[in-house]
């Protein structure tokens, strides 16, 4: 079965708290918008979509107050939680937008959003099933697949984006294997990929992150797959810190890379990569992941959480109106 990262139930949002897999299952109920925002913001939940989808959750919680005020208070903050998805941002306005609307009509604020966030959710399970149905038509009978992240059921609200189509194929009957990288530093690819994939009975390989090149000159996979947190109007793409080389690589051994994501991701209003910014995370994550410390606790440590993707290394764009070709030359 595929796993899910979040629920609304009895008038609570619940996340499955994704730093404590695969060691643990544990959900966590969040009844405040503030506490969502601190759960998007500590990694409970995670992945552009998914997160999207819990901050229009926090946004129909802070209207259970019915107080217009409150609303707007928690939108600012839930947009603040993390900067580089687009996605936080726009279901976070779309919220506002129809908090205020309703606020001037003077209707029911906690019905009125509660009711779109569940639609924004709907929305989004619809599309990674449409991303993955359309992915479906550039996959073989025998699909070896390389992701790195997490770009599953658990970073959307569905069935995932980069994943969806290796789900697709695999209910199918194809034979398919997906090769996933851990993700340093936080090892989203490690604990939660390959977690997820297990579950639904998808077969997968664990490999380092400096092995990707050298699986891909080896011809051991056919296509590469990846999300994105951002995607600028010319085409370049952020992700987890690392897409990028990966995309080189990809490139020198001319194996297609396909960025899969929903119309929600592209942003017109960001012309290049350039201009996307980069969220930084704590040093802890590099230099304290294990009992004991991996560095010299006197050394700088530059810990950027994602990269930019130029769309001059990119095959084709995945989404859920079809297929859309990519800088590369290749055609889609």
């Amino acid at each position: 079965m595929i796993p899910r990262a979040l629920k609304f139930e009895e008038g609570a949002l619940w996340l499955l708290d994704q730093r404590r897999l695969p060691a643990k299952v544990l959900w966590i109920r969040c009844s405040d918008a503030l506490e969502v925002a601190r759960a998007i913001q500590s990694l409970v939940v995670r992945g552009a979509p998914a997160i999207g989808v819990a901050a229009a959750y926090g946004m129909a919680l802070a209207a259970q107050s019915g107080d217009i005020r409150t609303v707007r208070t928690s939108a600012a903050a839930l947009a603040a939680a993390r900067p580089t998805a687009v996605n936080l941002h726009w279901a976070v306005a779309r919220m506002k937008s129809r908090a205020e609307e309703l606020a001037e009509r003077g209707a029911d604020l906690a019905a009125g959003l509660l009711e779109l966030a569940l639609s924004i959710h709907s929305e989004d399970e619809e599309m990674c099933r449409a991303i993955g149905t359309h992915g479906l038509t550039l996959l073989g009978a025998r699909p070896r697949i390389l992701t790195h992240c997490n770009a599953g059921a658990l970073a959307t609200g569905g069935m995932g984006t980069a994943l969806a189509p290796a789900y697709l194929a695999h209910a199918e009957g194809r034979d398919v294997r997906v090769f996933a990288c851990e993700a340093r530093p936080v090892m989203q690819g490690s604990r939660l990929t390959t977690w997820e994939l297990s579950q639904a009975g998808v077969p997968v390989t664990l490999l380092v992150d400096a092995a990707a090149a050298f699986l891909l000159s080896r011809r051991e996979v056919d296509s590469v797959w990846v999300g994105a947190d951002r995607i600028a109007a010319n085409g370049d793409v952020a992700n987890k810190i690392g897409t990028h080389g990966l995309a080189c690589a990809a490139a020198r051994y001319d194996i297609p890379f396909y960025v899969a994501a929903p119309r929600s991701t592209f942003d017109p209003q960001t012309p290049t990569g350039d201009d996307i910014p980069i969220e930084f995370r704590l040093a802890a994550e590099l230099a304290e992941r294990f009992i004991e410390p991996v560095s010299a606790s006197d050394i700088d440590v530059w810990t950027p959480a994602f990269d930019v993707t130029p769309q001059s290394l990119i095959t084709a764009y995945v989404t859920d109106r079809g297929v859309l070709a990519g800088g590369r030359g290749q055609s889609a």
